[in-house]
């Protein structure tokens, strides 16, 4: 359809004579975008800020530990107090091929972190160098427990971002620097800045990790651990095999196999499951709200075109009358709905991303954004493709009016 621009002048001229008119359906258009990409943009940021509290977590992953049995068994009362060993660790590992890693922790808490004159009160983690395949670190400075530290007992540590905020408030680099927890003094090695909000005995960010064999030394505890982080192989489901790995600790301490509450098992599978059904009807009701309020102002569009062709019955009947043809009168009502839905859907998005990187401002910390609130640009695409869409139907139906006037009805009407 090609217009020149003595075209374009008329239909600006059209919808300026009537402004009120086209500023009201003009609003409806824009309102319509304006709160479809809004909500996209907002969706996607809230869903990463969201992400961000299992940052670095994996999602196939299992945590158990113990509590007292709530069913009887083997003689035993229900109740009864027990604690899991470095031997469970051995038995799922030989038990329960479908795991791929596990690792054993121990902890701490109430802990005083001493550097200088500055103390913090944190949580001690013991760990082994494969707790990062479960709960992956964010390093700013150094390194992670490694195999070495295991085996000869180094007294290093690798502390949190809350725990170098507060003990090294000058910044810098902090490795090599020596700081006292409780009566014990560690070597600096690793500073993480994970922000994840799962907590496993502690948050990562109020945690100071030591290795796993130096904690249990240190503070007499044997081989006796207090969690049992695992990932399942890929392509099996963590649910799957829950049972068979309660099954295998439960009988190597005398517990009921189905006693849930006695042999924890925390399946984060579940949980991402979740939150993931949980986007998916976030995103449905997202479009369908956005589109919804699009079509009501295409809707708009399309009946104050039709008045408009009502109050130009006169003049379009003369514009036959001296030899205009159909497609003629066609591509000028289609172009005046093309022009008002573009100019105000285009409006739309540019406040629209306008208030999302606002909202993406306020959700930055260090420097770092937190979540990124606007929307992709396939999505500000298809939103285009859309408007113009939406203005070619939105003007069909009043066009297909124009060119059905004769000339004659048009004289005899005025």
């Amino acid at each position: 359809m090609r217009i020149d621009i003595d075209s374009y002048r008329e239909i600006l001229d059209t919808l300026s004579r009537n402004k009120s008119r086209t500023l009201l359906t003009g609003f409806g258009v824009f309102w319509g975008v304006f709160m479809l990409v809004s909500l996209i943009g907002g969706g996607q940021g809230l869903k990463e800020l969201l992400n961000n509290n299992f940052e670095g977590f994996a999602t196939n992953s299992a945590i158990i530990w113990a509590q007292p049995t709530t069913k009887p068994y083997a003689g035993f009362r229900k109740g009864r107090n027990w604690c899991m060993n470095y031997n469970d660790v051995e038995r799922l590992r030989s038990q329960v091929p479908e795991i791929d890693v596990i690792t054993p922790m121990v902890s701490r808490w109430g802990c005083s972190a001493v550097h200088g004159d500055k103390k913090f009160t944190c949580s001690m983690k013991g760990l082994v160098p494969d707790y990062a395949k479960v709960e992956a670190p964010k390093l700013r400075y150094g390194r992670y427990i490694n195999a070495m530290d295991m085996q000869q007992r180094r007294k290093v540590c690798v502390i949190g971002k809350h725990v170098y905020k507060d003990l090294f408030p000058q910044g810098g680099d902090p490795c090599g620097e020596r700081i006292r927890i409780d009566n014990n003094y560690y070597n600096v090695v690793g500073v993480d800045f994970s922000s994840g909000n799962i907590s496993i005995n502690g948050r990562a960010e109020d945690a100071v990790c030591v290795p796993l064999t130096l904690a249990q030394q240190t503070y007499n505890m044997g081989d006796s651990v207090h969690l049992i982080c695992l990932t399942a192989v890929r392509g099996v489901s963590m649910t799957s095999i829950t049972p068979h790995m309660r099954e295998v600790v439960a009988k190597a301490h005398q517990i009921d196999p189905t006693d849930e509450k006695g042999v924890t098992v925390f399946n984060t599978e579940v949980m991402f499951g979740m939150l993931d059904s949980l986007f998916s009807g976030v995103n449905f009701l997202i479009w369908l709200v956005g589109i919804g309020t699009l079509l009501a102002g295409a809707i708009g569009v399309s009946n104050i075109m039709m008045v408009t062709v009502r109050e130009r019955t006169t003049e379009i009947g003369i514009r036959r009358a001296i030899g205009a043809t159909p497609s003629n009168i066609l591509s000028q009502i289609i172009s005046e709905s093309i022009v008002l839905t573009a100019v105000a859907g285009m409006s739309g998005i540019l406040f629209a991303v306008i208030i999302l990187e606002m909202m993406e401002m306020g959700n930055t910390s260090d420097g770092i954004v937190e979540a990124h609130f606007q929307v992709d640009f396939w999505t500000a695409v298809g939103a285009v493709a859309m408007l113009s869409l939406l203005g070619v139907l939105a003007g069909l139906a009043p066009a297909l009016r124009a060119m059905a006037i004769k000339p004659v009805d048009a004289m005899r009407e005025e």
